[in-house]
């Protein structure tokens, strides 16, 4: 789990050293209860941001796919981006369905699953859970490299359609 804290630090105004240093102590320690903590705690799910909670989505779902399939999938990458790439060029109509692609193992290069972050939150925003949508993306990607049906892959698949 990755730790990120907040924290607070007093603005000092410009000006002669003596008022800057006595501004500054006196903002510090203001009413003699200390220096400011963290705003959120770490532990606490406020303290993560978008991006993180999305890698961890991702992250479960290919840990349900590990346990599900084994060595078969065991070499397959999957990364996240926020947008595809070349995405000014794209037709909207061809945005709108994007949310992650697959690519197929060649030469030396793994099979790679790429997921798209902010299509998936778009789509999301209130119609579905984006765990679950995210959850089926990778599940739909795999069956693509794997040549199979996404209820195959994962009999939990399009229960957020459901």
């Amino acid at each position: 789990m990755r730790d990120s804290s907040f924290s607070i630090r007093p603005a000092v105004p410009e000006g002669p050293v003596g008022e800057q240093s006595r501004y500054a102590r006196r903002r510090r320690d203001r009413h003699g209860r200390g220096l400011r903590g963290e705003l959120i705690p770490s532990h606490l799910p406020g303290s993560r941001t978008r991006s993180e909670r999305f890698e961890d989505w991702v992250l479960e779902s290919a840990q349900r796919l590990e346990r599900l399939w084994g060595d078969k999938i065991q070499d397959v990458q999957i990364l996240v981006l926020e947008i595809p790439d070349g995405l000014e060029q794209m037709a909207p109509e061809t945005v709108r369905g994007l949310l992650g692609t697959s690519t197929p193992a060649a030469d030396r290069q793994p099979a790679t699953i790429t997921v798209f972050r902010h299509p998936i939150e778009m789509t999301a925003k209130g119609y579905v859970p984006a765990n679950e949508l995210v959850h089926d993306v990778v599940v739909e990607q795999m069956a693509e490299l794997l040549g199979m049906a996404p209820e195959a892959v994962d009999p939990a698949y399009g229960r957020s359609r459901a």
